[in-house]
């Protein structure tokens, strides 16, 4: 069985949209393996578990077609929880939901 478990350091960054959204981008080659891995829902959304220091959440990867990488939604009470802001390294940790 494959390893649904990935676990990398990323800078959380900040969309220059119109809300404060906060992602971490998953590295090229686990975004690869990830996509092989899933069935895709909707427009390429997987479902994970995430975790950065302890604190533990459940929410979507995002596929980002110009890098082809994924982008891991970061909510407010997870960022004033772990402390952290745009620009830091994170180490995070994600499991695949798999159905």
């Amino acid at each position: 069985m494959a390893d649904l478990h990935f676990a990398f350091t990323s800078t959380l960054w900040e969309y220059q949209g119109k809300s404060a959204w906060h992602f971490i981008t998953v590295p090229p080659e686990i975004s690869a393996n990830i996509k092989m891995l899933t069935n895709h829902r909707g427009f390429g959304s997987v479902r994970i578990s995430a975790s950065i220091n302890e604190v533990k959440w459940k929410t979507s990867l995002f596929p980002d077609a110009k890098s082809g990488c994924y982008f891991l939604p970061v909510k407010d009470a997870v960022r004033k929880s772990c402390m952290i802001g745009a620009g830091d390294d994170v180490a995070v940790s994600i499991e695949m939901d798999i159905d």
